[in-house]
């Protein structure tokens, strides 16, 4: 993990806590749904929109990156730049295997 003095999602970083908080609660919610047996589909069904929330966060965090982190360093351009992109393209390749 790299440091940074800001990272590319500090303008928008209450609604990224309040959209884990969001997942954080579809996780509880799943919890409550297995341990009061609830029929296999309907958690599946859960589950599902769990993931897609998380993605939809992940892809919203990578787009900050993109415009905030990788756009900065490209201007600067060097090694920085060579870095973050293959650093951004190692993130994406993870997120789409995910």
């Amino acid at each position: 993990m790299t440091d940074h003095a800001t990272p590319g999602y500090a303008a928008h970083k209450q609604a990224h806590v309040t959209r884990l908080r969001r997942v954080e609660g579809q996780i509880r919610g799943l919890q409550r749904l297995v341990e009061s047996d609830t029929y296999c589909i309907d958690v599946l069904t859960q589950v599902s929109a769990a993931k897609r929330a998380l993605d939809s966060f992940a892809l919203s965090l990578l787009e900050e990156h993109l415009a905030h982190c990788v756009s900065d360093a490209i201007a600067q351009g060097g090694d920085e730049a060579e870095n973050k992109i293959t650093e951004a393209s190692a993130a994406i390749s993870r997120l789409v295997r995910s």
